[in-house]
């Protein structure tokens, strides 16, 4: 593997954990939002990942190949006298976790954080070795 390669996979790495990163501030500005009904109700969203290989199943990269929906069933609660209470009270609240929200974005921040160290690394690394030829 070329030295530069490590750029793109960690480049790649870098577009994924955005990606998951957005879609986290996503979920967590939606965690209180209510509906009328469950069909209404905002569901969780998730990235998923896949690896990208080369012609020899060697990795390459991640990519990001959608972004599902929680599976999971909004949370009825019973309020009569709220706005948008269906015609048995019920509202329904969205999906989302706020605590493995923060937990995820933790996760990925320490991953994005992790990839823009190795590719400093890797950028010094090089620029030493040009040094040593100069010496």
């Amino acid at each position: 593997m070329s030295l530069f390669k490590i750029f793109d996979v960690a480049g790649s790495a870098l577009s994924a954990q955005s990606v998951r990163l957005n879609t986290i501030a996503s979920n967590l500005a939606n965690a209180e939002g209510v509906s009328s009904t469950a069909e209404g109700a905002y569901r969780a969203r998730h990235p998923v990942f896949a690896a990208v290989l080369d012609a020899a199943g060697r990795a390459e990269g991640v990519r990001v190949v959608g972004v599902v929906e929680d599976a999971r069933a909004p949370r009825p609660e019973h309020m009569p006298g709220h706005p948008l209470a269906d015609e048995n009270g019920y509202v329904w609240f969205s999906t989302v976790n706020p605590i493995e929200e923060m937990a995820d974005m933790m996760s990925a921040e320490s991953t994005y954080r992790n990839n823009v160290e190795m590719i400093d690394t890797v950028r010094q690394l090089m620029l030493r070795t040009l040094q040593i030829g100069r010496r």
